[in-house]
């Protein structure tokens, strides 16, 4: 994750958003990942359909600015385990189903969230916008694409064995390559 997935817009609070708030007029949905990116959407009056935060920024809490403002009322909380440095099997079953809510979802990761970018990406219906912090540097502006699909989809492979036998495994792939439960 140390080289940007999208666009990086460099900058710090406020002044960044601004920098590519113009490019959020119609996506299909935004997602944003990380308490301090999902702050500063919300401090410029853009709403996520779905965030993703874990009251944390580099390994610290974060101010209780960022914890008050990221807790928005307007956001179904849904709470998912996901250990620093994993993607959890939890974490993908409920982002699949927070990518297809009718209604604003609020993950509240109880470890690490900097990872949720790759399924998020994975599972997102095309022209979604991922946003996502770059540590020190800015905003990454992910476009859904067939081609950021594919690429995301590469990186499980190597990590994933595609062809497991273990039942598990397989339920996630199919997740992973768009066969959603109902």
């Amino acid at each position: 994750m140390k080289k940007p997935l999208g666009t990086l817009y460099r900058g710090k609070g406020k002044d960044t958003i601004e920098k590519f708030v113009g490019r959020l007029e119609n996506p299909t949905k935004l997602i944003s990942v990380g308490d301090v990116t999902t702050f500063h959407l919300l401090e410029a009056g853009v709403f996520p359909d779905l965030c993703i935060v874990d009251d944390r920024t580099q390994r610290f809490p974060v101010s209780d600015e960022v914890l008050v403002r990221t807790k928005d009322r307007l956001y179904r909380e849904v709470l998912v385990d996901n250990p620093a440095g994993t993607i959890s099997e939890e974490l993908i079953l409920t982002l699949e189903k927070a990518v297809r809510a009718k209604t604003p979802v609020r993950i509240f990761v109880r470890g690490e969230e900097d990872l949720a970018t790759l399924p998020v990406i994975a599972l997102a219906p095309l022209g979604t916008v991922v946003l996502y912090g770059q540590p020190d540097e800015g905003v990454v502006f992910v476009e859904v694409t067939e081609e950021k699909k594919a690429f995301v989809l590469g990186l499980f492979k190597k990590i994933i064995p595609e062809k497991s036998r273990n039942p598990k495994m397989k339920h996630i792939w199919r997740i992973l390559n768009g066969y959603f439960d109902s």
